[in-house]
């Protein structure tokens, strides 16, 4: 186990940063503000500005210098870099950026990830300085935090082994980010023209099961109270439910058998359809197969489709990425986030009429990426199970 000794000798914090004597105040360079660092790590050079523009007011880098973000919540959320290809000589960027310079012999991704793990972000965090809102990492906590004293190529070899571990959750990551965009440019490839088609344009209302109360939404006031509301019993699904746009338990929420008896008309079906109406609006899932019996709140608007008409796959990918679909709800609702939303907007959402054996096919589709994204989001938390024990060793020394 490799012995800990402060980062600043491995690091000057915060130098100055010497100016080319061949530059001019009209010297163009790099320019990054802190929307340019992302929280994976990553940086965008994107922007240039004349030396003179820059050279107070703004914290100047050189190429392989680690950017760190401060203040309160950049830091908190990983944002920090290594600088790459800056396209000049020094750079410019946000005042909110500590500036870490590798000394002599050392490497500058092994100190980038000493400062780009939670270990780090949790004590930075306790050692902030500052009004709340505008909390900031002091510089005297960068010099004394304690690193492994590992030297040249060991440096290097570690840097190495969390760079492929880090690349390989990565490109896990963005697999089931294409999966998701993959199924929707099937869904607008096969449902994006209706006109086109020839398919006739009905309304939510006319995709609705014959039975009643095919369209509701929860109790209201006196109807259910908080003080109602049980460690056990019948479940009762509200917002974050649906607010990741796909149906997940969130917060438990139930009442008693008894009070099912005065709620029954709530009550959620396998298929249906619930769109958020309060609060964070807008959000969309499909109740799954299994659900057990539960209501809905007052928070939710409940669809319970004919399903010769209209299947709840279609339903939900309609609501959520087609164009007619956003643009009627853009036009009716108030506000951008749409706090207007309400059941009768929803009742007279334009749907077409597609055949029902297009949407068996997207359905289809559905289910099989369903299961795609379950082995591929095992696979993801393998990787990530894999890169955080990866850190935490050579954080320790141990690597």
């Amino acid at each position: 186990m490799s012995k800990m000794v402060p980062l600043s000798s491995l690091v000057w914090v915060n130098p100055p940063t010497p100016i080319p004597e061949d530059f001019s105040p009209q010297s163009e360079v790099a320019f990054v503000p802190m929307a340019s660092v992302g929280e994976n790590g990553t940086m965008t050079v994107s922007q240039t500005r004349c030396l003179a523009e820059v050279t107070t007011g703004y914290t100047s880098f050189m190429e392989n210098d680690v950017l760190l973000a401060k203040i309160t919540p950049c830091m908190e959320n990983g944002k920090a870099t290594v600088t790459k290809r800056l396209g000049s000589p020094i750079g410019f960027g946000s005042t909110e950026f500590h500036v870490l310079r590798p000394k002599p012999g050392v490497d500058s991704r092994f100190v980038f990830h000493q400062i780009w793990n939670a270990r780090f972000r949790n004590e930075a965090a306790s050692n902030m300085t500052g009004s709340a809102g505008q909390k900031r990492v002091p510089k005297s906590f960068l010099e004394r935090y304690e690193v492994p004293d590992y030297q040249g190529d060991e440096q290097t070899r570690i840097a190495t082994i969390l760079d492929k571990a880090d690349a390989i959750r990565r490109k896990r990551q963005e697999a089931l980010r294409l999966t998701d965009d993959f199924l929707r440019a099937v869904f607008l490839d096969m449902f994006g023209e209706p006109s086109k088609h020839g398919w006739k344009m009905l309304s939510v209302t006319d995709m609705l099961s014959p039975t009643d109360g095919a369209m509701r939404t929860g109790p209201f006031g006196s109807q259910l109270l908080h003080s109602e509301f049980v460690d056990e019993g019948i479940a009762v699904l509200g917002i974050d439910n649906a607010v990741s746009n796909q149906f997940r338990w969130g917060k438990p929420r139930f009442i008693t058998e008894a009070k099912y008896e005065e709620m029954q008309r709530y009550t959620v079906h396998p298929g249906d359809v619930i769109i958020t109406i309060m609060g964070t609006v807008g959000r969309c899932a499909i109740v799954p197969d299994d659900i057990r019996t539960a209501i809905n709140t007052k928070h939710l608007c409940c669809i319970t489709l004919d399903h010769k008409k209209c299947l709840p796959e279609f339903l939900h990918a309609y609501f959520l990425t087609h164009p007619v679909a956003r643009k009627y709800l853009a036009s009716t609702a108030k506000g951008a986030i749409m706090d207007g939303l309400n059941m009768g907007i929803i009742r007279a959402l334009p749907v077409p009429q597609v055949p029902l054996r297009l949407q068996e096919e997207y359905r289809d589709l559905v289910r099989a990426h369903s299961e795609m994204k379950v082995r591929l989001t095992d696979h993801q938390a393998a990787s990530e199970t894999l890169f955080s024990s990866l850190q935490q060793r050579a954080f320790s020394g141990q690597l």
